[in-house]
């Protein structure tokens, strides 16, 4: 070919994935970060593989490949492991030779549940927490709360009756029905394929999608997640979640508050917060009741702060949403699709640590 060099491949070469990622480039700092909390999960994989039988792919590489299917918008799986025979980025992060084949996608699915069964999710995202506490990125007193539906992998079509005959479906293998004038509802219909989703809508504005409910917990310094759950979406999961959340925080005789938008304002939530000793800095819903916030909290400048700083939770949302691929879940069930929720929140941390130490201080 006109220009080229000589086609030869050479027998031998010293070239590694190290030599190729630039010395400045961001996923160093991220990897670092990664590996530090890899290394003090050492003890759990320990309990988690035998030391004898057929060699695995090791845990860490498992969860170090999670953290680049959110990092790369990726999809699967099976298509993560495609990309990996050709990504020498990927490569890297996983500390493989460039001549390193990729592990078979099955790897994921045979290794999930024992992953489960050990809350490495739930562990991978306080080790990064205890990151940033380390290096003081993270407020112990002042927080913001919020929810939102993420649709669950399973069709409107799949919402069939718990009793009696079934909805008939036309010929073809994905026939239209029509549902006008059936009332379907979560007492009296299931979906067949995922009987944990739940029908849900935001508004009244939007279609009801069978969905899950997820939740954040964000600190105002500098927006980091503190905790992240993902429940079905009941209509209350909400503020009972929101509850379970700031129970979840280190006890401290400090006076905590805690932001919110308007569907947090109700006497009762507000009430449980004053019990656990945190003031409500929520926006005052005045539509169709009496707003339980007067003015003996809404005069203070603290409040005002906190509202301007509670819409920053709508950044991680965002990026789970879209960069994560959190805006229609990828596996079916709660425990699976919790997981994947937590490791995408431990990842947005993550990039933000990455971020802020670069940073000049």
């Amino acid at each position: 070919m006109r220009g080229s060099s000589d086609p030869q491949l050479a027998m031998l070469t010293t070239l590694s994935t190290e030599d190729l990622i630039p010395s400045d480039h961001p996923i160093r700092r991220i990897r670092k970060v990664v590996d530090i909390v890899l290394a003090d999960l050492d003890g759990v994989f320990d309990e988690m593989y035998t030391t004898a039988g057929r060699a695995s792919v090791p845990p860490e590489a498992l969860l170090k490949a999670t953290v680049l299917m959110a990092m790369y918008s990726i999809r699967s799986e099976r298509a993560f492991c495609e990309r990996l025979n050709y990504d020498l980025l990927f490569k890297w992060f996983l500390d493989l030779p460039i001549d390193a084949k990729a592990f078979d996608a099955s790897t994921f699915s045979k290794n999930r549940q024992r992953l489960l069964d050990h809350d490495i999710a739930d562990r991978f995202f306080a080790l990064v927490v205890t990151q940033a506490k380390l290096r003081r990125y993270v407020s112990s007193d002042h927080f913001s709360v919020d929810g939102t539906l993420l649709e669950a992998w399973a069709s409107n079509k799949s919402f069939q009756p718990k009793d009696g005959p079934k909805d008939p479906s036309g010929p073809g293998r994905n026939a239209e029905v029509s549902f006008h004038g059936q009332k379907r509802t979560n007492e009296t219909h299931v979906s067949t394929t995922d009987p944990e989703a739940r029908m849900a809508r935001k508004s009244f504005a939007t279609a009801a999608k069978l969905s899950y409910a997820g939740h954040l917990l964000m600190e105002h310094r500098n927006a980091l997640l503190v905790d992240i759950e993902l429940t079905q979406a009941t209509g209350y999961a909400e503020r009972d979640t929101a509850l379970e959340l700031l129970a979840r925080l280190p006890e401290t005789k400090r006076r905590r508050t805690v932001a919110g938008d308007k569907a947090y304002d109700t006497r009762a939530f507000v009430a449980d917060l004053r019990d656990m000793h945190i003031t409500p800095h929520l926006a005052p819903n005045t539509t169709r009741q009496r707003s339980t916030i007067d003015g003996r909290t809404t005069r203070h400048e603290g409040h005002a702060i906190s509202q301007r700083i509670r819409k920053r939770i709508e950044e991680p949302f965002g990026w789970i949403k879209t960069i994560g691929g959190g805006r229609k879940l990828r596996y079916i069930g709660r425990a699976r699709n919790r997981a994947w929720i937590i490791m995408s929140g431990a990842v947005y941390n993550i990039l933000r640590i990455a971020a802020l130490d670069a940073t000049p201080t």
